[in-house]
C-alpha cells in the first residue's frame, strides 16, 4: 500500500526520478520536444530504455538517434481505480523498441486499441518536466478514397 494510492497522477507526491547522468542527452532532448533512442553501431539494433551498453550484443559502441515519434500500441491497461482514469500502454516504436508510456487525447479510455497507430507528444509529468506520451495518429488521407461515382455503363 502507498499513501498516494488512488490519487490522480497529477496529485501524487511521488518524487521525480533521480536521473542518471548517462542519459543527460535523453533528458535534454525530451525538454526540447524530441525522443532519442540508442542504436548499436556494431549489431545495428535500437534499444530503449537508453543505456550505453547494447543489451543485444553488449557492445559499448552506441549512438543517439532521433525517433520518428511514430509507433503502434502493443498492449494497454486502463487504470480505473483512480478519480481520473488513464491508459498505460506498451508502444512499439517504428524503430523497433517497445516502451511503456501513457496514451493521451483519447475520447475515452475504452477507445484505446491494440494495433492502434500512435504518435509522440510531450506532457508535463508530476514534477512539471515533459514526459514522452502517445496519442492516436490521424488516419492518413488516401487520394481517391472518397466515394466516387462510377460511370453507368448501361445508360442509353
Amino acid at each position: 500500500w502507498h499513501p498516494d494510492y488512488g490519487k490522480d497522477m497529477t496529485e501524487q507526491n511521488t518524487p521525480a526520478p533521480d536521473w542518471n547522468p548517462e542519459i543527460a542527452c535523453f533528458r535534454s532532448a525530451v525538454a526540447r520536444g524530441s525522443l532519442l533512442l540508442k542504436t548499436c553501431k556494431d549489431c545495428g539494433d535500437t534499444h530503449f530504455y537508453p543505456r550505453s551498453i547494447c543489451p543485444f550484443c553488449f557492445s559499448d559502441n552506441t549512438e543517439w538517434r532521433t525517433s520518428s515519434g511514430k509507433g503502434t500500441v502493443y498492449s494497454f491497461s486502463i487504470q480505473r481505480r483512480v478519480p481520473n482514469e488513464y491508459v498505460i500502454a506498451m508502444v512499439t516504436l517504428d524503430e523497433g523498441p517497445t516502451m511503456m508510456t501513457h496514451l493521451v487525447d483519447l475520447p475515452a479510455p475504452e477507445d484505446a486499441k491494440i494495433g492502434q497507430a500512435v504518435e509522440l507528444v510531450f506532457r508535463p509529468g508530476p514534477d512539471g518536466d515533459p514526459l514522452p506520451m502517445f496519442r492516436p495518429r490521424p488516419a492518413p488521407h488516401i487520394p481517391g478514397s472518397r466515394k466516387t461515382r462510377l460511370p453507368h455503363i448501361f445508360s442509353r
